[in-house]
């Protein structure tokens, strides 16, 4: 925000989940003070009852861009859906549309079959995709099933050949990852996760439960839902939601980092948000002196 202050900026969502409308408060979207006070795009504009998919998000932050470009805008993309980012700044593999039937298929298989059972369907007839996948991981196996299934060619295959990106990094586009200290990042998981309670995310999900949604839907694995669904229907009590939501955004937060380590390199890494900022301003003071 105080990029985009300073820089007649725009701040565009990257995260996967704070694209849906019916998760304000768990997934820590922008407060509307922060809202009113920077432009911010594409937070909270799909309805929970949307698969809503890269290549769909992609299109949507293209249109973003160009349209705070026209406007003489900075845009500022923030979020750690790592699959965004890649697709924006890489390209993005031209993958056919998967047919509902086949989709409804594999989603009934994912609630019947334990994910070891579905990786093991895999290797058999995508041996090449199976190897790149835990066993443990059962949407990224189920989407790859869904894959050989509709198109007859792994999705590894698809990977391969991949669009034009919208927004390569080079000269003018910086790409910053911020990486806080671990216990720093632990402490304040458990905070914000108590601040969520405090502002409703309780209710929030119960209010999400009552839409009697497709339990598969992206919208329904999002962090904290799950354990706040379980209390909802009082499984749990509010300690062991909280303490499960706090364990499973950890964990996340620790593959999260692996991922960006590998996947972005190339990427400059900052343990603070004033550190981040002053690398941006050297950039771009370099890109201003070489025209």
């Amino acid at each position: 925000m105080e990029i985009a202050l300073a820089h007649n900026g725009v701040v565009i969502n990257a995260d996967a989940m704070q694209v849906y409308r019916d998760l304000a408060i768990v997934t820590a979207r922008p407060s509307a003070a922060d809202m009113e006070t920077v432009p911010h795009a594409l937070f909270g504009h799909v309805d929970g009852s949307i698969a809503f998919s890269v290549a769909a998000w992609l299109d949507d932050a293209a249109a973003a861009i160009a349209r705070a470009r026209g406007e003489g805008k900075l845009p500022i993309l923030v979020g750690g859906t790592g699959l965004y980012l890649a697709a924006l700044t890489e390209g993005l593999s031209a993958i056919p549309p998967v047919p509902e039937a086949v989709r409804a298929h594999w989603r009934a298989r994912q609630a019947d079959e334990p994910a070891p059972a579905l990786h093991a369907e895999l290797a058999r007839r995508d041996p090449d995709m199976a190897a790149r996948l835990r066993p443990s991981d059962p949407q990224r196996i189920v989407r790859a099933l869904e894959v050989i299934d509709a198109t007859g060619r792994s999705l590894a295959q698809w990977q391969g050949e991949r669009t034009a990106p919208h927004l390569p990094l080079g000269p003018g586009t910086v790409g910053l990852v911020l990486t806080p200290e671990r216990a720093l990042l632990r402490r304040r998981i458990a905070e914000r996760f108590d601040l969520m309670m405090e502002e409703g995310a309780g209710d929030e999900v119960a209010a999400l439960a009552a839409r009697d949604l497709d339990p598969s839907l992206p919208i329904m694995k999002a962090i904290g839902v799950p354990p706040l669904l379980a209390l909802s229907r009082g499984e749990i009590d509010e300690a062991a939601a909280v303490a499960r939501a706090v364990t499973d955004s950890r964990q996340y937060a620790k593959r999260q980092d692996t991922w960006f380590r590998h996947r972005f390199a190339d990427w400059s890494r900052h343990a603070s948000a004033d550190s981040a900022a002053a690398h941006l301003a050297a950039r771009w003071a370099e890109a201003g002196r070489a025209g």
